[in-house]
């Protein structure tokens, strides 16, 4: 049997609270270690279908933690983002708050790709167990991240491909190997 590679972990994180952004990097050390690398703030506008139970404007951070992983862990960490979520929904709780004050989207970086977390299924995606599903977003060729057909439009923009380098430096830096 072959070893797996080893990925790093990231966390997409929206909200129309900015503020939250490092209570929550701090609550996601606490499940997945040290952060390493944050991206700058920056604004979620290419889809208003978060308003509704988050508010608006939104903005987005990602994170990526320092310790390798394989990717067969992502499935565990997408159902602890979740509770996560959960658990802001309910501390956070207010009659002019939104229902979801956080949304949460783990994935890796390999050397290869972006694989993003799931709990929707559809065509394109794979099932990693526990109700969970990964999803290549974006590919890595040719010294840049290039889109597929299903990628979100925020994620072909280019918008997140300098924090997306900066994590596979790391894990080059470190290491990693492509399958």
């Amino acid at each position: 049997m072959a070893t797996p590679p080893t990925v790093l972990l990231i966390c997409g994180m929206i909200s129309a609270r900015v503020d939250l952004f490092a209570q929550t990097a701090e609550e996601l050390e606490r499940l997945f270690g040290p952060v390493e690398i944050r991206s700058d703030v920056m604004p979620f506008d290419f889809t208003h279908y978060y308003d509704r139970q988050m508010g608006s404007p939104l903005w987005r951070q990602f994170v990526s933690f320092a310790q390798p992983i394989t990717g067969d862990a992502l499935a565990a960490a997408k159902r602890a983002t979740n509770e996560l979520e959960e658990q802001f929904a309910q501390r956070l709780q207010a009659p002019d708050a939104p229902a979801r004050p956080i949304n949460l989207d783990p994935g890796y970086v390999d050397l290869s790709k972006l694989v993003l977390a799931s709990c929707k299924d559809f065509s394109h995606r794979v099932y990693l167990g526990g109700g969970v599903f990964g999803e290549i977003t974006l590919m890595y060729h040719k010294d840049r991240w290039d889109a597929l057909g299903w990628t979100f439009p925020d994620y072909a923009s280019g918008r997140y491909h300098g924090f997306l380098s900066a994590v596979r430096a790391r894990l080059r830096q470190r290491g990693g190997r492509a399958c």
